[in-house]
């Protein structure tokens, strides 16, 4: 069978190896000139291993979806931290028990942390949006100081206009752990993920093809089935109405006099600067070499989609054009931009082994 995948990302890159896998000739577009995405990483001009589109940290629970990718890369260890700048200081983030001890002068344990959390948090009966989740988390102050200001600049909304989703990624702890994510598998690609990427599709059976945009040249191949990764509204070219995304603008640099540029990976700035965050790639993959890189993020409205903008009125068109997507014939959406749902590395990898396997004649579940 012949099969043609659109987008070279996580999403891309998995179903074309286990489609060919399986035997399939494999034909993979992407509109860029490179493999990989989102999660493109490449060498600057300095030699420094950097993510072209902003920072990509692997973590996940899911031993299935961490087995099956260590069939194409070595790890290296990485357990990521941030650290948010709130009047002139640096505080861990998300917010813990050090983080309030050092933000209102306090000297809290564990337990005096959660009686702190719970004394200002504002309880809601019925949390409906992002700043419900909020204020019900972690009261007004904290609020105003580490999100709301962040929020607006990441999704050019207030807290009250987003989905409740949004919000609730991002855990409170009572606890001293600083670290960002808590699962059981934090590791990043020893060589990067452009090279993970790359051992997936160097297979006999899969025929790459970059720099070909699927929505205005459509190759002339006749695929018995098109898995397709790009914009949910854009295959149908807006028909309904174009859905929310949020773009962002990226601002590279290089320090050739100094190591180290900060102390942790990501540093976030909710309420200075235009940018929301700030990452130094050699905390991220342990890179020894003279100098140092950084990304600054600044997003916008316009351009590349990166992150489908979770609101009431999104969802509903979505689902609106979800019902179209259903009634194409041997076309699967897939991915964040195909489902129009946010979804980590880990997540868009077990969605991908899902939605491939009834091709694969693998009967073996992966849980999305």
């Amino acid at each position: 069978m012949t099969v043609l995948v659109v987008g070279t990302g996580f999403t891309g890159c998995v179903i074309a190896e286990r489609l060919a896998s399986a035997g399939n000739l494999v034909i993979v577009i992407d509109k860029r000139d490179h493999i990989g995405g989102n999660a493109y990483d490449e060498y600057d001009a300095a030699g420094v291993l950097v993510h072209r589109y902003g920072p990509h940290i692997f973590h996940t629970n899911n031993q299935a979806v961490f087995d099956y990718l260590s069939r194409f890369t070595e790890w290296i260890p990485y357990q990521h931290r941030v650290l948010s700048q709130v009047d002139g200081r640096l505080f861990p983030f998300p917010i813990n028990c050090d983080t309030l001890s050092q933000l209102y002068g306090l000297d809290l344990d564990e337990s005096a942390a959660a009686a702190f959390i719970e004394r200002v948090r504002v309880p809601c009966a019925d949390v409906r949006n992002s700043e419900d989740s909020v204020l019900s988390s972690v009261g007004a102050d904290l609020c105003e100081k580490f999100y709301r200001n962040y929020t607006r600049k990441q999704w050019g909304l207030d807290l009250s206009e987003l989905s409740a989703s949004v919000a609730g990624r991002i855990p409170v702890r009572g606890s001293h752990d600083d670290r960002y994510f808590t699962d059981l598998y934090q590791f990043m690609p020893k060589d990067g993920y452009t090279a993970l990427l790359n051992q997936m599709l160097y297979h006999r059976n899969i025929e790459l093809h970059l720099g070909v945009d699927y929505l205005h040249h459509p190759p002339e191949v006749r695929p018995l089935l098109t898995f397709y990764t790009g914009p949910l509204d854009g295959y149908f070219h807006n028909r309904l109405g174009a859905l929310g995304y949020r773009s962002l603008r990226f601002e590279h640099l290089h320090f050739d006099t100094i190591d180290r540029f900060q102390p942790v990976g990501t540093i976030n700035y909710p309420n200075d600067c235009a940018y929301t965050r700030v990452t130094e790639f050699k905390h991220l993959t342990g890179q020894q070499i003279a100098g140092t890189s950084i990304v600054r993020e600044y997003p916008q409205a316009e351009g590349e989609p990166y992150y489908p903008i979770p609101t009431a009125v999104n969802g509903a068109l979505a689902a609106r054009y979800r019902a179209l997507a259903a009634m194409q014939k041997n076309v699967v959406f897939a991915g964040r931009l195909g489902q129009y749902r946010y979804l980590n590395i880990d997540q868009a990898v077990a969605a991908a082994l899902k939605a491939a396997a009834p091709f694969t004649g693998s009967l073996r579940r992966i849980h999305a």
